[in-house]
């Protein structure tokens, strides 16, 4: 039976993380905290682990979890190459809100689903998130709700949707509500290749390209929905829908 651990008691947060990682090792699901949602954890290497994931929230192998990572390190270990202006973007915004989509290193064993050979990697700005990705390594993470109803913002509001699925969920509060940003930089390594906003949340497109300059594409030069990179994106009813192939619901993630 699962259980909510109070993160804001020392004693329960010593335990909860002590459960979390327990879990993670075993391939079961946890709720952590981050930045942006809540989001539901699972190992990214362990492929009976996200499919665990994708099955608690009633998704299909054509919408794989991003994957959260503890830092830059691990970023370079699971991109097949990182441009210089994605070391840009890190700098400027993570940790933070920003899920950057980049091709995948081929040679990596795991299968977050239909992914085209991509992933897409973000670094949460939260100390709970941040501490068990130190201790786990990269963790598939996708929004704590079922798929059509809205991201939890609290372990509560996780718990009553995702219920025994999930081993263990610690909670910290109240999170924020807005999604990360969701940029495709797939194709900065092309002639003429540049930086695509799939999904504009925590990050704006002002900030983007205050970064980026140029290599921002345009709003009007956007490649078509269907041509871009496959990446988790969830239902809401607060952002536009510019993410996700298989229908035309508005997303949220965390």
């Amino acid at each position: 039976m699962s259980r909510i651990h109070d993160c804001s008691d020392d004693t329960e947060l010593l335990i909860g993380m002590r459960m979390a990682r327990a879990a993670i090792a075993r391939g079961e699901l946890v709720v952590i905290p981050t930045d942006t949602v809540y989001g539901v954890a699972a190992d990214a290497f362990s492929p009976r682990a996200v499919q665990r994931l994708l099955d608690a929230k009633g998704r299909t192998r054509q919408s794989p979890p991003p994957v959260l990572v503890p830092g830059i390190h691990t970023l370079e270990a699971l991109a097949a190459e990182v441009p210089d202006a994605v070391r840009d973007l890190v700098e400027a915004f993570w940790p933070g809100g920003l899920t950057i989509v980049l091709p995948a290193q081929p040679s990596l064993a795991w299968d977050l689903g239909d992914t085209d050979g991509t992933v897409a990697v973000r670094m949460p700005s939260h100390h709970i998130a941040l501490e068990l990705l130190e201790e786990t390594g990269p963790l598939a993470v996708s929004s704590a709700n079922l798929t059509g109803l809205p991201a939890a913002t609290t372990a509560a509001e996780a718990e009553r949707m995702l219920g025994d699925s999930v081993s263990s969920y610690l909670d910290a509060g109240p999170s924020g509500d807005t999604a990360s940003t969701i940029v495709d930089a797939t194709r900065l390594q092309t002639p003429g290749g540049r930086v695509t906003v799939l999904r504009e949340g925590a990050i704006s497109r002002a900030q983007l390209a205050e970064v980026l300059g140029d290599l921002l594409e345009p709003l009007d030069a956007a490649p078509a929905v269907d041509a871009a990179p496959a990446v988790d994106a969830e239902s809401a009813d607060t952002e536009p829908a510019d993410t996700e192939p298989a229908d035309s619901e508005t997303a949220r993630d965390a």
